[in-house]
């Protein structure tokens, strides 16, 4: 699973029109699965997720988790962040799940998120043309890939 993650002061995502999900002080993630991903890895990105000490302290330092700040997430699926870049300028997102497979570890992530957070958590949907708005705080933008754990 790869994960962009963006702190945000607000952020919302659109599909046709409507908005589907929207937080106010919190963490935008767009996730990538791919087939070799397992429950392992959205146990550990969770985790990893909840636990980022990524908002300011009172002294201004990033020392606080996400728990720490009462912030919210929004979860979109984004499979372009699976895309290969290395022939050519059209990507190949050969190693992105299809969606038999995506879905369900999306949907797992969702109640993995929830449950460690816990509160629910807001979401795009699965597979549509969606429109992401967001102002991200800092900026502070992470990319983590747990096959890398980095």
């Amino acid at each position: 699973m790869r994960v962009v993650i963006q702190r945000v002061s607000e952020c919302s995502v659109t599909v046709e029109g409507n908005i589907t999900g929207k937080i106010d002080t919190g963490l935008l993630v767009l996730l990538g699965v791919e087939d070799a991903d397992q429950e392992e890895d959205i146990e550990w990105l969770s985790n990893k997720i909840i636990n980022l000490r990524i908002f300011n302290d009172e002294m201004g330092v990033m020392n606080k988790s996400l728990i720490d700040a009462g912030g919210n997430i929004l979860l979109v699926s984004q499979f372009t962040l699976h895309a290969s870049t290395k022939k050519g300028n059209r990507p190949s997102y050969i190693k992105a799940s299809k969606a038999e497979f995506a879905i369900p570890m999306y949907e797992r992530m969702i109640a993995r998120l929830e449950s460690a957070l816990g509160k629910k958590i807001e979401t795009g949907i699965f597979g549509a043309d969606m429109k992401v708005s967001l102002v991200n705080d800092g900026p502070v933008t992470i990319i983590i890939d747990s096959k890398n754990r980095e």
